[in-house]
């Protein structure tokens, strides 16, 4: 039975929803409709041919980046959550993100999450050079670990695997190293104790 009711919003949470699962390609208008239950037609008339549709997307990831918030009692704590909010989301949507890096809006997007570090520099004391230099660090770490991320998650299987690799020796007869670097990541433990590092040097270091 098609649907005779549609908004503009729900057309563009599912066409979100499908590109994040199968990728853009996978995205055509007839799929969509028939998702929605739905006439082709309908869906023109709310969001306009395809690629005016991918345009709407790129704006609605735009913006729903703009939407993190940082939590936590001292700037330390709230850089921190900027970071594990901005690594889950990025993570979440990783098509969308293609398709925003691709009409080179990749700036933009990151601009709130900038702005909200900024705010949490400023409030542990940080000003000029520094605090930028110090966004910039906290920016470039979230990025870098979720391309880690993604890569070891496309990778073929390694062989040797990892636990194969390490032991006594290679681990200069240190086994609970060799027991560690052989067994699997737990990459939200590591991204969060790696980011706590890092602000926690970038805040208490001394201006050059």
């Amino acid at each position: 039975m098609t649907r005779t009711s549609l908004t503009r919003e729900e057309v563009l949470a599912a066409a979100g929803s499908l590109v994040r699962q199968h990728g853009p390609a996978a995205l055509t208008m007839r799929k969509l409709a028939a998702e929605l239950g739905t006439a082709v037609t309908s869906i023109y008339w709310h969001v306009g041919n395809r690629e005016s549709l991918l345009d709407a997307l790129v704006e609605r990831t735009v913006e729903e980046l703009g939407e993190i918030r940082p939590r936590g009692r001292t700037p330390a704590a709230r850089i921190v959550s900027v970071a594990r909010t901005l690594r889950r989301e990025l993570r979440a949507r990783p098509h969308l993100i293609a398709m925003v890096h691709e009409r080179g809006l990749t700036e933009r997007m990151f601009l709130p999450a900038q702005e909200a570090l900024v705010h949490e520099m400023h409030a542990a004391g940080l000003r000029g050079a520094r605090a930028a230099q110090a966004v910039r660090a906290i920016q470039f770490q979230v990025v870098g670990y979720v391309l880690v991320e993604r890569n070891r998650e496309r990778a073929p299987v390694q062989r040797p695997a990892e636990e194969e690799l390490w032991h006594s020796a290679a681990a200069e007869q240190d086994p609970a190293l060799a027991r560690t670097l052989g067994s699997a990541v737990d990459q939200d433990r590591l991204f969060t104790s790696s980011v706590r590092a890092l602000v926690a040097g970038l805040l208490s270091a001394d201006p050059d």
